[in-house]
């Protein structure tokens, strides 16, 4: 029987499933775990939709992010991780279900494979159109309310289908989520044109930190400026976006201060240039062009440490 059968046969099997995604839920994270809930929901499944920091303010637009929970105590017959590129990425409540998840679905080049049924792809440009493809081999429903987070997804990784890994595959998928009534217009505007002043205040300060030397373009972010914003997301208000259009750069680096010797790092990168390697090597993982991590330490330890791991891997990538 092949992997896909069984999960059927497992989904089919279950009642009570617990769908979890990786801490700092961006829109493919966030999209997955509500895409999927539908589904399982429309199939007469009762699902408990986990992301441990909650639902950003972003994302809350869409259908069902109300019931994300930060942690659960229910019982369930199934697990299923989603977009999570290492178990660890999924935070604390993990740690609480006293055994693996069952079905692991995810889109990283560097996951390892941690669940019993693995469905990793990194041909796909994001987990939500993987999502989308299983669907029908599963025999779940692909209801409108499941099409809207799921575009919400496949937009949010793509930044609007911009993404060099963006294929025909993934546009044939959208047009299958737009279909089965997925709003393409108004998921585009709520996921990538709006954010809160606070981020906007962010991202000025943040911008105003900005370095370029050698081509590669980064910022610090103290926490004492977040603090001063009043900006209370857990990530960097995707100001990652906005270093990485920085024409004299081909590596791009946020040094995100989350707490008292606690920084996360967003990396990107033009064709050609692996930061998901450096990611690794910091305990992180990602894509080949969009990697992170988190690491333990003061902002100036780990800004310095960072940019020399970085710089070294360009500088095997020109060899």
């Amino acid at each position: 029987m092949t992997d896909i059968a069984l999960a059927r046969d497992l989904i089919a099997s279950a009642t009570h499933i617990l769908l979890i995604t990786h801490v700092s839920p961006d829109g493919d994270a966030i999209g997955s775990l509500l895409g999927l809930s539908h589904a399982l929901r429309a199939a007469g499944k009762t699902t408990v939709p986990i992301s441990a920091d909650g639902c950003p303010e972003t994302f809350r637009f869409l259908p069902g992010s109300n019931e994300i929970v930060k942690k659960t105590d229910q019982a369930c017959d199934l697990i299923i991780a989603l977009d999570c590129a290492d178990l660890d990425r999924a935070g604390k409540p993990v740690g609480s279900f006293g055994r693996q998840p069952d079905i692991n679905i995810d889109h990283h080049a560097t996951n390892p494979r941690f669940a019993r049924l693995n469905f990793v792809d990194e041909t796909t440009t994001a987990t939500a159109e993987l999502i989308a493809d299983l669907l029908p081999a599963w025999g779940l429903p692909l209801t409108q309310p499941a099409a809207e987070c799921l575009l919400c997804g496949l937009v949010s990784d793509t930044l609007g289908f911009r993404t060099a890994n963006t294929t025909a595959q993934a546009l044939t998928t959208a047009q299958t989520l737009m279909a089965a009534g997925a709003d393409l217009p108004r998921i585009y505007d709520y996921s990538l044109n709006r954010r809160s002043f606070a981020a906007v205040q962010l991202w000025g300060h943040a911008l105003a930190r900005a370095s370029l030397a050698d081509k590669l373009a980064w910022t610090t972010i103290p926490l004492a400026i977040k603090q001063n914003v009043g900006y209370n997301g857990k990530g960097d208000a995707d100001l990652i976006s906005v270093i990485s259009t920085v024409s004299e750069a081909d590596v791009f680096v946020v040094i995100l201060e989350t707490g008292p010797n606690e920084v996360k790092i967003s990396w990107r990168a033009r064709p050609g240039i692996d930061v998901s390697r450096v990611a690794q090597s910091f305990g992180g993982g990602g894509h080949v062009a969009a990697a992170g991590a988190n690491v333990k330490g003061t902002l100036e330890e780990v800004e310095e440490k960072v940019l020399a791991a970085t710089r070294k891997i360009m500088v095997n990538a020109e060899r």
